[in-house]
């Protein structure tokens, strides 16, 4: 390879785009523009309802929509990875603006815009530290118990919305609260029924009667993803022209500057960044997790490959450049890019069109967001997260493993009760737990030989055949410092149930590693069987166990202990 083409080989691998622009068609510009055109439609309610989730201006969420997809398209890995304003990270933001500390210094704009660079460069960070694989460490249980949590906060914080209520001040006073809720406003809970059915219209029942029909798919998914579109179209027409937010007082959007912010760095506040860098750091950890799982789906389903460390940069300079463009935190949204992928979207091409259509909407159709009802965007975000409830998962997963089951519903719960980050981490120091025990108390088989083969089992599972004077043992797992104990342990136990013992065969087939603790422990070990007269060997030991045991004298403190190749050539020589 010469020097210009590693050269363009490390600039494909920095700016992926440049390696899908050489074989790039126009028929794959018509599917982008196509799928552009869809994703567009979904990015201006949903842009607008998750910043009011947060707790921000509604032009928080629009900004965020425009130039973090742009450099995501740029760095990105996927395809088909829509990047943006998504539920979960709103939900995380309304959850450390809202904390006292950060409350009482005011300003939630500029706080969002320093959670916005202080993820991007949290990001930016662990991709120095090569940290892609960072996504490794959040189990799916635990995952799946935050996203349940995290959704069942968002439907509680919207469905006041739903129904015109503002929020409650009365703490657990239940006459309190049934004052509270015989506030409701008539109109605005007509208005959110109304998008609610008219949402789930456009949903399974208008797509399966389209298909009936005999449309074509890609015209079915079409007319199926302009129903957040239509429906906040059709309501803000109607609280303009029957003047419903002066007569029957129901909650808009508002006022939404039109045209783009300056670039700025005027956020940076060193008091406010060291009070947010926690909840930063959660968003961060959360963003890049949720958006390399939902580019996984998508890359599998096409024989596609994502690259985390690269991601992370993706994720990171989106981030960063959503905080200088006065925008929102941003991750791929899952909801979004599996409307891109189904739309039949086949690079990030199709993101620069939704981008460049949402940028020419805030600069010339701006006041038109003004008379958006409140309601119709809490019915957006309702129909979006309820899918993303999975308590069905927590009854499968304690089937499946009893620690897994507990991490998850204490995941669920702790972002419940205690609160987004106490809940997530809670989750993941109970999935080390697990692990831990796991690895500390390992499956250890007593084998015998299946008859007239050399195939050796679990001696309470099958009919073998065993020797009274010889005792295999397989070990499942690597030796470390946290089971050895538990090893030794065992052993001693059996040689106390076995008095006839004479030789101890430690199957290897299972052991990928034995530590420093370990293989002391295991001499130690050794030098008390021999002086009770007994001899210990191994067996099936892999390459790299061998090479690491032959480096220290172990092997020649075994004799007359040896190492055999295969437990059968151990069986032949003692048996």
């Amino acid at each position: 390879m010469t020097d210009l083409q590693r050269k363009l080989s490390r600039l494909t691998d920095f700016f992926p785009i440049a390696g899908w622009l050489k074989t790039y068609t126009r028929q794959d510009f018509n599917s982008d523009l196509f799928a552009g055109i869809i994703t567009a439609i979904l990015l201006v309610p949903q842009g607008i309802a998750y910043a009011i989730l947060a707790g921000l201006p509604p032009q928080l969420g629009l900004y965020a929509s425009i130039l973090p997809p742009v450099l995501y398209a740029l760095l990105g890995t996927s395809r088909t990875l829509s990047v943006g304003p998504v539920s979960i990270a709103a939900i995380m933001i309304a959850s450390a603006l809202n904390s006292p500390e950060i409350s009482a210094l005011g300003n939630p704009v500029q706080s969002a815009l320093i959670l916005s660079a202080e993820s991007g460069l949290i990001m930016l960070l662990m991709a120095l530290l090569r940290m892609g694989g960072l996504v490794n460490f959040i189990s799916h249980p635990v995952l799946t118990g935050f996203t349940s949590g995290a959704s069942l906060l968002i439907i509680g914080s919207q469905l006041p919305q739903l129904a015109g209520l503002k929020s409650p001040s009365c703490g657990f006073d239940s006459a309190c609260y049934r004052d509270y809720l015989s506030g409701y406003n008539s109109t605005t809970v007509i208005i959110g029924v109304a998008a609610l059915v008219m949402l789930i219209a456009f949903g399974k029942p208008l797509t399966s009667l389209l298909k009936k029909a005999g449309l074509k798919l890609s015209l079915v998914m079409a007319i199926s993803k302009c129903g957040p579109l239509l429906t906040v179209l059709l309501a803000t027409l109607a609280v303009g022209y029957f003047g419903l937010t002066l007569h029957n007082k129901v909650a808009v959007v508002g006022e939404v500057p039109a045209g783009f912010p300056v670039l700025s760095l005027d956020f940076i506040d060193l008091q406010k960044w060291r009070l947010l860098l926690p909840g930063a750091a959660f968003i961060a950890l959360i963003a890049y997790v949720e958006s390399v799982a939902i580019a996984k789906v998508t890359a599998n389903l096409r024989g596609e490959k994502i690259v985390p460390n690269q991601e992370l940069i993706a994720l990171g300079v989106a981030n960063l450049a959503t905080a200088i463009s006065g925008g929102m935190p941003v991750a791929g949204g899952f909801s979004r890019t599996m409307v891109n992928f189904s739309a039949g979207a086949r690079t990030q091409m199709a993101m620069l069109i939704a981008a460049g259509i949402l940028a020419l909407a805030v600069i010339f159709f701006s006041p038109w967001f003004e008379n958006i009802p409140k309601a119709v965007l809490a019915a957006i975000i309702l129909v979006a997260i309820i899918p993303l409830v999975r308590l069905g998962s927590i009854v499968h997963t304690w089937r499946y493993d009893r620690g897994d089951g507990i991490a998850e519903i204490v995941t669920l719960l702790g972002v419940l009760v205690l609160g987004i980050e106490e809940g997530i981490s809670l989750g993941i120091i109970l999935t080390f737990i697990s692990y831990l025990r796991k690895t500390s108390q390992p499956h250890i088989a007593v084998v015998g030989r299946i008859p007239e083969t050399g195939h050796y089992r679990n001696i309470k599972r099958h009919q073998v055949e065993t020797w009274e004077h010889l005792l295999l043992l397989r070990i499942d797992e690597s030796i470390t410092f946290a089971n050895v104990n538990f090893i030794e342990n065992f052993i001693t136990a059996e040689l106390k149930r076995q008095a006839n013992i004479k030789h101890i065969i430690l199957i290897f087939t299972s052991v990928s590693d034995v530590d420093a603790t370990a293989l002391e422990a295991l001499e130690n070990l050794n030098h008390a069987l021999q002086a009770s007269g007994l001899t210990l060997h191994l067996s099936d030991a892999k390459g790299p166990v061998l090479d690491k045991l032959k480096k220290t004298n172990f092997i020649k403190q075994l004799e007359p202990g040896k190492v055999f190749f295969y437990t059968e050539d151990a069986i032949k020589e003692l048996a």
